[in-house]
């Protein structure tokens, strides 16, 4: 019996939403017989649900240009869920690709995009189902290339053991070089260490981890990274691995043929990608921070992306992507354009987060073309000093009247994204985040209506690499749960339409570990995964107990990663990895952060 064959019989019967693993989508560009006959058969790997992977249009771009360069089959492969692998492993039924129901072990090289910290345990997970040691220095000339992408490898050193090569940065430049490099010593007959050698060679954004050793100080700080016993004598590896960036955004590939999935997925839309970067660089944005320079497609561009993938998908909403959709410079004229194109065809449009200011002016335009079932609008700080020092460009008056013209337009609701646990945080900011929701409630009162209702989405600070903040401490769980509290007090205290919402705070605390450590972590991951952790983004799957007991097992103690701040003078872990700031910048703006708090508070902090 084939693995295709075992796969529908087996495995599809007795699982929940069989059709997330059913693949041969429309649109599929893949047929049987490609993988066989391809010189370099790479998995494009999303270590997560197909309702989330299938979302994603980093992976969807891979993909496309994957299938789309001579002698190379790209076939897509996702995280099994909880009941799904429990099936696969008592039938033994190796991790497959979705598109022909290859084993993933076949592929040549397996590309993962790593998008969030939570889906590090989904990766051995994959690695482990498909038969891949988890350890980069266990496996032979049989196993695939494990090259890992992503936001989350802008500091990569916690998966360092489990990975052949990091490509830093954008991929629509850096993938397909990969592809041709490994085809080109392919037919010299390489081996796969020539291989990661020669990528970390050639390339400046290619990071080999087995390349680099590092030894620590007595305190646990990090003394020195060095050449490991690995890296051959005629090779010095880089000690700055410089960001990969799209040279030509307008031309950028894009998945013009993107598949229509079997299932509900997070995001069913045609999905196009307008302006990459931002232009605000707030304190605590780690994508601000490493995005740049930021780059726009023109209006005419993204009109003609919209037209041939509504063709082919007849998809009734085209979601407008941006760090800062509002920063489009020419976001009025494209979003009358596009309702010109479309709004005939019952099309809409859906736009991320905007920023009031600039709202406020584009509003007339997307009137009539965007979905008004809520608004999203991302504050962060409820007090204006703290944006302030924070870089936040809003003000409370353009906040307000931005609100009052959109209620007026026909926006019944909204969603306000705050953050706790900045520098100097008080208890006057956390009561701050009701009492600015509720004025944006009643805010509408006198327009249309009664007061709106008013989601206050509350998440924890996560100090992250590459930004100012990469110094900070992070709050503790005690002080975050002490914040829900008081939230919560207030709301049940005062009658009003806005309604709290705050984030898993021991996830939020396992994010801070996971995204500002050094290699040392790997023991730890390891263990949770092989204590059951794993969909750990997942509410009904997440068990931070699993993640306490991994860290006592291992000798980990958190706190040394989270809670306590770091001196300019120590080397952190992410520092061999170039994100575009350099570190006397980012030093700069983490000092202007006790000076502006300073004003607030009277406290004469400054520097590090």
């Amino acid at each position: 019996m084939t693995l295709s064959e075992r796969i529908s019989e087996e495995l599809l019967p007795f699982v929940s939403r069989p059709g997330q693993y059913i693949g041969r989508e429309f649109n599929q560009p893949v047929q049987p017989g490609d993988w066989q006959r391809a010189d370099v058969r790479v998995a494009v790997a999303f270590p997560d649900t197909y309702a989330i992977g299938m979302s994603h249009l980093g992976c969807q771009i891979l993909y496309a240009i994957g299938n789309q360069l001579d002698g190379v089959c790209a076939e897509r492969v996702f995280a099994p869920w909880i009941d799904a692998e429990q099936v696969m492993r008592r039938r033994n039924i190796p991790l497959f690709t979705w598109d022909t129901r290859q084993p993933v072990r076949d592929a040549h090289i397996l590309a993962v995009s790593v998008q969030y910290e939570l889906s590090l345990t989904n990766l051995l997970l994959m690695l482990d189902l498909a038969g891949i040691p988890l350890h980069a220095a266990e496996r032979t000339q049989r196993d695939p290339l494990v090259i890992v992408g992503g936001p989350q490898m802008d500091n990569p050193e916690p998966i360092a053991d489990f990975v052949d090569l990091v490509v830093v940065g954008d991929g629509e430049e850096s993938f397909p070089a990969i592809l041709r490099l490994y085809q080109e010593m392919r037919r010299q007959g390489a081996s796969r260490q020539d291989m990661i050698v020669e990528a970390a060679r050639r390339f400046t954004w290619a990071y080999a981890p087995s390349l680099y050793e590092v030894t620590y100080r007595a305190d646990g700080t990090i003394e020195r990274f060095h050449p490991s016993a690995r890296c051959p004598k005629d090779f010095v590896p880089s000690g700055r691995i410089t960001r990969g960036r799209t040279t030509d955004f307008e031309q950028a590939p894009v998945p013009l043929r993107p598949l229509i999935p079997h299932t509900e997925i997070v995001h069913d839309r045609v999905a196009i990608e307008i302006m990459r970067g931002c232009p605000n660089r707030c304190r605590f944005c780690h994508a601000g921070y490493t995005k740049g320079p930021t780059c726009y497609r023109s209006v005419e561009r993204i009109v003609e992306i919209a037209e041939q993938t509504w063709a082919v998908t007849g998809n009734d909403e085209i979601g407008l992507l941006s760090l800062s959709t509002a920063d489009y410079p020419r976001l009025g004229e494209l979003a009358a354009k596009l309702n010109e194109r479309f709004a005939d065809r019952h099309v809409s449009l859906s736009v991320p987060s905007l920023r009031v200011d600039r709202m406020l002016a584009d509003i007339p335009a997307m009137v009539s073309s965007v979905r008004k079932s809520g608004l999203t609008v991302a504050v962060e700080a409820a007090r204006s000093d703290m944006r302030a020092a924070m870089r936040k460009k809003i003000l409370d008056v353009d906040l307000m009247e931005g609100m009052r013209q959109a209620y007026a337009a026909g926006w019944n609701a909204a969603k306000i994204y705050f953050m706790v646990g900045y520098p100097g945080e008080t208890e006057d900011d956390i009561r701050g985040i009701f009492e600015l929701a509720r004025e944006v409630s009643l805010a509408k009162r006198g327009i249309r209506g009664g007061p709106a209702a008013v989601s206050a989405s509350v998440g924890w600070l996560v100090p992250k690499p590459h930004t100012p903040l990469q110094w900070a401490p992070q709050q503790t769980a005690d002080y975050f749960h002490w914040a829900r509290m008081l939230l919560r007090e207030i709301q049940m205290n005062t009658r009003s339409a806005v309604r709290v919402k705050t984030h898993r705070i021991e996830r939020s605390v396992l994010e801070g570990v996971l995204s500002r450590g050094d290699r040392r972590l790997g023991k730890a991951i390891e263990a949770a995964y092989r204590l059951g952790a794993r969909m750990d983004g997942w509410d009904e799957t997440f068990r931070y107990d699993l993640w306490c007991q991994a860290f006592e097992q291992t000798g980990i103690d958190p706190a040394f990663y989270t809670h306590r701040e770091r001196p300019f003078t120590e080397i952190l872990p992410w520092d061999h990895i170039s994100s575009g700031a350099t570190r006397t910048h980012l030093q700069a703006q983490y000092d202007d952060v006790f000076v502006q708090l300073a004003r607030r508070q009277g406290d004469a902090r400054h520097g590090g």
